[in-house]
């Protein structure tokens, strides 16, 4: 019996690591890894670039908690995939990303297609290496996959020489076991000092985070607020771990002016941080003046920040963590009005916008109709730009992971790829990716793998002819924009031009029936909205001059 090739080898450590898809791109250089897959249980999802196919890969991870894995070749293939790869790292998503890398016999010198892969992934994941000999495989593919899913979930990375790839494993070689660490519960001093200092408080306040939503802390985070009767403001990325129609969720908040959430922290004396990662939004966002203690409560110490100075962490399984101070805690709090006061004024733009019948649509009408359309745990990918504050702010979300948003490195273009695989990871929730017409062509071309691999998605684009978020930001802070507007395509015509179906909105009375029949098919579908974007000065006009949510 003749030994297996490394390619077989990685592919037989990726089936033990449970691994259900791989995202890519064949180069010249990873040709047997991606022959080897042929005959795997592993479906390959042969991408149109390999950014979308890193985008899916990362969306997967986001969705699943298991590492997405997306492939390419070396040199343009592989940087290509960088930008995925730091999405996830920065989001906290767990992704391993292989790449092919010229052969160990010319690697030391100057030769085509060479450029240090491991010096450009390695500030963007948390493990980087490269395979040198077969026998160092197994427990190489298992280092990264370790890396990926630990405490904190990032992106790893392996780098396989292209002359690697095609020698001759060890015969007795096998992939290694994977020993689970389970969540920890926190330290009962540490829960005890954390209780002292939450019954010192008058108005305390959650901060909801990602790790949050990654952790499925949802429950225990809704007891917790109940039964101790402390309102929850998410960020972008912990939207849905409080469910928007709570009676003590606040909303999100991150917008980048002082929006209705702020007044929850304004008033608040003591922050309650759950999963919360300094890169969703600064802290002095929230503790301008670095005097509200804090209670940090997460799987992981917090980063150091002047604004976020801890009371007290506490560390371990973040359910068991919310739990155990519950009971610690001997206090219940009174209701602040404030509170739903901050909830009424998010609840009339929506209301308002439902009712204005006005074209192009105002973005309010836009978001009350994708609720409308979609499902409680069905999920939307909000674009980076106009479009994502817009969805952050608005969208009412009511389940972890159902409005997913780029939010630390903001990455654009990532949801129509990144649909792909969320709808993948779970065929049956409808998933709509909602884009401007500027990061809807940077990532177009992926329309035709969401085809051909018969993965029913539904793309809406924001069409205004600029990049909206940058004009905003012009005109906010210097009074002017120039070089943001451009021209666009007939959107319709070139869905259908890949077999997709096209829509047309014409007025704001058309988008809802069109959503809910496109969410309907099983089918590929684009809907073309134009809004109207003039609401962006007015609303940060509007926020500019409210100095309390009445």
């Amino acid at each position: 019996m003749t030994s297996k090739l490394v390619a077989e080898i990685l592919v037989d450590c990726l089936e033990n690591e449970g691994v259900e898809f791989v995202f890519g791109i064949p180069g010249e250089e990873n040709i047997r890894l991606v022959d080897a897959l042929n005959g795997s249980p592993i479906r390959f999802v042969l991408a149109r670039s390999e950014q979308g196919a890193s985008f899916m890969a990362d969306m997967y991870g986001r969705v699943t908690g298991r590492p997405g894995v997306c492939t390419a070749t070396l040199g343009p293939g592989a940087i290509n995939l960088l930008l995925g790869v730091a999405d996830a790292q920065m989001d906290s998503t767990p992704l391993v990303a292989i790449t092919a890398q010229v052969g160990l016999n010319r690697i030391y010198k100057e030769t085509h297609q060479f450029v240090d892969l491991l010096g450009m992934f390695k500030p963007v994941s948390k493990w980087a290496d490269m395979v040198h000999t077969p026998s160092a495989v197994p427990e190489m593919v298992r280092a990264a996959f370790k890396a990926a899913q630990a405490e904190r979930p990032g992106a790893a990375y392996l780098a396989v020489p292209e002359d690697v790839e095609a020698m001759h494993a060890p015969r007795d070689i096998q992939p290694l076991a994977i020993n689970s660490v389970r969540p920890d519960a926190p330290s009962p001093s540490q829960v005890e000092r954390a209780a002292a200092v939450l019954d010192a408080a008058e108005r305390p306040i959650l901060l909801v985070g990602h790790g949050a939503a990654r952790a499925g802390a949802q429950d225990a985070l809704v007891r917790f607020s109940e039964r101790l009767g402390i309102p929850a403001a998410t960020t972008f990325h912990g939207k849905g771990v409080m469910p928007d129609d709570h009676e003590n969720a606040l909303g999100a908040i991150g917008f980048m002016v002082h929006d209705y959430t702020n007044f929850g922290f304004d008033r608040a004396d003591l922050i309650i941080s759950v999963g919360y990662e300094l890169q969703e939004f600064p802290p002095s966002r929230i503790n301008p003046d670095a005097d509200k203690p804090i209670l940090h409560i997460h799987r992981f110490p917090a980063e150091v920040d002047a604004n976020y100075g801890l009371s007290v962490g506490v560390e371990g399984d973040i359910s068991k963590s919310l739990d155990a101070l519950r009971a610690a805690s001997s206090k219940t709090f009174a209701v602040d009005p404030t509170n739903s006061s901050i909830r009424k004024l998010v609840q009339n733009e929506l209301d308002n916008g439902r009712a204005d019948d006005s074209f192009p649509v105002k973005p309010q009408r836009i978001v009350a109709d994708i609720r409308e359309a979609m499902g409680r745990s069905d999920v939307v990918l909000a674009d980076t730009g106009a479009i994502k504050m817009w969805m952050a702010r608005l969208y009412p979300t009511y389940e972890p992971n159902t409005c997913l948003i780029s939010n630390g490195l903001a990455t654009m273009a990532f949801a129509l790829p990144g649909a792909i695989g969320v709808k993948l990871a779970d065929p049956r929730r409808k998933v709509l990716a909602v884009m401007g017409d500027g990061s809807f062509l940077m990532n177009s071309q992926e329309i035709e793998t969401a085809i051909r691999e018969k993965t029913p998605i539904v793309i809406l684009i924001w069409l205004d002819g600029s990049y909206g978020l940058i004009k905003w930001k012009m005109d906010l802070e210097i009074q002017r924009h120039s070089h943001v507007d451009f021209n666009n395509p007939d959107f319709v015509a070139y869905a259908e031009s890949f077999g997709a179906k096209g829509y047309q909105v014409s007025a704001a009375h058309e988008l809802l029936p069109t959503l809910r029949k496109a969410l309907e098919d099983d089918s590929v579908s684009v809907i073309v909205c134009p809004v109207d974007y003039s609401e962006n000065d007015k609303l940060t006009g509007r926020l500019g001059t409210l100095t309390q949510p009445i």
